[in-house]
């Protein structure tokens, strides 16, 4: 596994990868990671209090995301999940666009090609098989671009998951698979997933795979990048699996105390991503508390200016469920339109 990042915040050696970056670019991912935890955390009180009817928490892996995320060229193309607030906010994503549709106000919530990341996919590995054929396009038109699939180990077992790595392989394509293995398919061990590393899977497909330590946003910013310049170099798909652990729950309608101990999450929490970065600009950049002080003011500002405009949001017209169906009009979706018309159901309801 890669590892350039310790927990105790020290810097370690690897026989193939090194950290390249800056001490203020390392206080950048800090400030990511920090802001994206604070606004997960928000978005979390919103559904408790009745204001989104769901939410993908993603603490825990903040690293995983922010550090995947930063390795993208800007002309890169990212197909998430619905946990990938953090590659989101990295692609330039308004925070109010990510909690859009949990709120239930629009079916999308952004024009991918603004942000060059799509919106959420809540089908379990439909996102990989799109990413895919998005590669294979870039890859025909000639572009200099790479792509990049985000999903869970339980959404490695699905069957779209293995299609778009059997289309990838034979094809060369230059997308690159980002497995978040945080340890829990809903309430399924990934011992449950599989017998063998994740990552060792790519070697079927033909092409190469890798563990990085999902905590450690140094070497998965390093990790991710190289495999992002291969792919745009035409070498082909990497599987990047990031080891890394869910601290809260599946979603927000889930209870992980059913089927987690309370000893392995206490494990986990020592190796908190967020720490580790910080244990480091303390101890090696001699970064002040006052700077991280202003983190948390910066956050909490944001975390207010997401709740305003959540609770601001206008209610759609039931109408509008029918507009974005289909590129062209189509008679189904316009003979169900009629029908809620007939059913007194129109654009002042």
């Amino acid at each position: 596994m890669v590892q350039l990042l310790n927990p105790e915040g020290e810097l370690t050696s690897h026989r193939e990868y090194e950290s390249s970056l800056t001490a203020p670019e390392i206080q950048g991912l800090y400030r990511d990671m920090a802001i994206i935890r604070r606004l997960c955390n928000e978005a979390t009180a919103l559904q408790r209090q009745g204001e989104l009817a769901l939410w993908a928490p993603l603490q825990g892996q903040e690293a995983a995301q922010i550090g995947a995320g930063r390795a993208m060229a800007p002309q890169d193309f990212s197909f998430p999940s619905y946990r990938e607030h953090g590659i989101a906010w990295t692609r330039g994503v308004p925070p109010s666009a990510w909690l859009a549709l949990f709120r239930g106000v629009t079916m999308g919530g952004w024009d991918p090609r603004v942000y060059r990341h799509s919106v959420p996919t809540i089908v379990i590995g439909n996102q990989a098989l799109n990413a895919v054929g998005y590669a294979m396009g870039i890859q025909r038109d000639g572009a200099h671009e790479a792509v990049m699939t985000f999903f869970g180990d339980g959404g490695s077992s699905q069957g779209d998951i293995h299609e778009a790595c059997v289309f990838a392989g034979v094809f060369t394509a230059p997308v690159v698979f980002f497995l978040q293995n945080n340890q829990w398919a809903i309430s399924e061990p990934t011992s449950r997933q599989s017998k063998i590393p994740l990552y060792h899977r790519a070697e079927g497909y033909g092409f190469p795979g890798i563990r990085v330590d999902g905590n450690d946003v140094l070497a998965v910013y390093e990790v991710t990048k190289r495999a992002l310049d291969s792919a745009r170099e035409g070498q082909g798909p990497t599987l990047i699996e990031a080891f890394t652990y869910r601290m809260g729950a599946h979603t927000t309608s889930d209870d992980p105390t059913r089927y987690r101990i309370d000893a392995d999450v206490e494990w986990w929490r020592l190796r908190d991503p967020l720490e580790r970065v910080k244990s480091h600009l303390i101890r090696t950049h001699q970064i002040s508390s006052q700077w991280f002080d202003d983190i948390v003011r910066e956050a909490d500002e944001l975390a207010r200016e997401l709740r305003a405009d959540v609770l601001s949001m206008p209610d759609p017209s039931p109408l509008s469920m029918f507009d974005y169906a289909y590129a062209e009009p189509h008679s189904l979706v316009e003979a169900g339109r009629r029908e809620m018309l007939e059913f007194g159901i129109g654009e002042s309801s």
